[in-house]
């Protein structure tokens, strides 16, 4: 980031009565406005952000950037101000662009994926090709920053001044590659629209985030937000054609002159999948590409990882790497930490897998998906999140019971809410499983049962390392407590 004072109209900006202040750096959060900054004072599902224009106007703000609503909830404020005030139909947009040129750098080649499940992996798949071929690349999203520079993130898709700052510490660092996850969350508010893409992927879509978004509709129209507004015309589509909204998408991109490269099981998809056969550590995969034949090994569990190493694949040839270079890395890709990763094994052999699988469709994909590898029962420890969509409880509950031999309900980041309704919402279209509030013990219990040939799957929480009760986040890992628990049952460390 260039620290250097710039006026409004290098950021594109145009303040009431044509002043163009100085402007020092820019600030979403008015307790780190500094003197000299543009405060972005953007509407909010629960508070405009203009209320708290008079704190970023007494820490120094020289401008301030909302849309009329803010402007004429902060009236009072701005007329006994010297702050410049910036109107825009679409403040968040607006921030975004000015994100751009203000933090000045990115990488040279970025991607974005989006998708209700599959993104982290896609965008890790996508990173470690990448760096397979000797280029300095990232993943930003889920699990932060990650690969060739590091740095934590608080959000999948950060709002734009976090991600152009660590886009721009990136291409600083030297890194000359990027793949970003685009969250809905992220799309429908604009963070991603400064940002210059090379090609952006389409995993799939099913129920989540109806606590924010009003229906299917509109959640679709945020993630089809990343080909019909954020993706150049030049900029390549890849998607994944075996996911029903996936024509839509197609549609879209081409309308916009789009180049589209399919990936899926039927005839005509650029990468085709022809053939997968399991075993207890991994797959071997063959596919299509153009009509000529690969076979690779993947060390991955799952068949829906098929999908996410060819849509990362498809991701790579369209950043502008010879085909052939990139299949050849495949069998070199390994799990996401968090993902159908194995946590533990028992001395019988049975394997204890942690997985994010939080959605109902996540959910019955991990279970279907581990199956195969599994001679005998699969067993699961799942829950649902406190303070979200409600609705997808009983279809978790109706995923686990479908798929599953053995359920045990527990809970899983309660927030706010009664664990025990969450848990009785789940409960009532799977009747039959075990409820165990407490997590630890949850996970205990489904490891004692294993017997040889089982597998337990621990969902929704992958990666994370807290649990939420109330306002409070205590240490929890999933994959830590397998070992534990395995290390009690078996007298070893798993």
């Amino acid at each position: 980031m260039s620290e250097t004072t710039r006026p409004l109209s290098a950021l594109g900006l145009t303040a009431q009565a044509g002043r163009d202040a100085q402007i020092t750096g820019l600030s979403v959060d008015s307790r780190e406005t500094r003197p000299g900054h543009l405060f972005a004072a953007l509407p909010g599902s629960q508070v405009h952000g203009a209320r708290f224009v008079e704190d970023a106007v007494d820490r120094g703000a020289a401008a301030i950037l909302t849309d009329r609503d803010g402007a004429d909830l902060a009236a009072d404020v701005l007329a006994a101000s010297s702050a410049a005030l910036v109107l825009a139909e679409d403040p968040r947009q607006t921030l975004a662009f000015a994100a751009a040129l203000w933090f000045e750098r990115q990488p040279e080649v970025c991607v974005a994926v989006t998708g209700t499940n599959g993104k982290t992996s896609v965008a890790t798949f996508t990173r470690q090709i990448w760096c397979a071929l000797g280029l300095d690349a990232i993943n930003l999203g889920t699990t932060g920053v990650e690969g060739a520079w590091t740095a934590p993130l608080r959000h999948t898709t950060p709002e734009p001044v976090t991600l152009h700052r660590a886009l721009s510490e990136a291409a600083r660092n030297r890194i000359t590659h990027a793949a970003m996850e685009a969250s809905s969350h992220g799309l429908d508010q604009r963070r991603l629209d400064g940002v210059t893409l090379a090609a952006a992927a389409f995993t799939n879509f099913s129920q989540d985030h109806l606590d924010y978004h009003a229906d299917f509709d509109e959640y679709f129209a945020a993630k089809a937000g990343l080909f019909a507004r954020v993706l150049p015309e030049d900029g390549t589509a890849v998607l994944n054609m075996d996911d029903p909204r996936a024509a839509e998408v197609r549609l879209l991109a081409e309308m916009r002159g789009q180049d589209v490269l399919s990936v899926g099981r039927e005839a005509g998809a650029a990468i085709r999948i022809r053939g997968q056969r399991f075993d207890a550590t991994g797959q071997e995969l063959r596919f299509d590409w153009n009509g000529t034949p690969y076979q690779v090994r993947l060390d991955l569990i799952g068949g829906f990882q098929a999908e996410n190493v060819l849509l990362a694949a498809g991701l790579a040839i369209a950043s502008g790497i010879e085909p052939r270079d990139v299949f050849a890395t495949l069998p070199r890709l390994a799990t996401v930490r968090g993902r159908m990763q194995r946590a533990a094994m028992r001395e019988n052999g049975a394997a204890i897998f942690v997985d994010f699988a939080h959605t109902p469709d996540a959910l019955r994909i991990a279970l279907t998906a581990l199956r195969p590898h599994v001679m005998g029962r699969l067993i699961v420890v799942y829950g649902a999140g406190g303070d979200r969509d409600r609705g997808k409880r009983p279809l978790m509950g109706e995923a686990a019971r479908d798929h599953a031999d053995l359920r045990i309900v527990t809970d899983d980041n309660p927030r706010s809410e009664d664990p025990a309704t969450i848990r009785a919402g789940i409960l009532a279209t799977d009747p039959e499983a075990i409820e165990i509030a407490d997590r630890a013990e949850a996970i205990l219990r489904g490891v004692d049962a294993l017997e040889p040939g089982d597998a337990l799957l621990i969902a929704g929480k992958g990666h994370e390392t807290g649990q939420i009760v109330g306002g409070a986040i205590y240490p929890f890992d999933d994959a830590e407590q397998a070992s534990v628990a395995v290390a009690a049952l078996d007298g070893r460390v798993a």
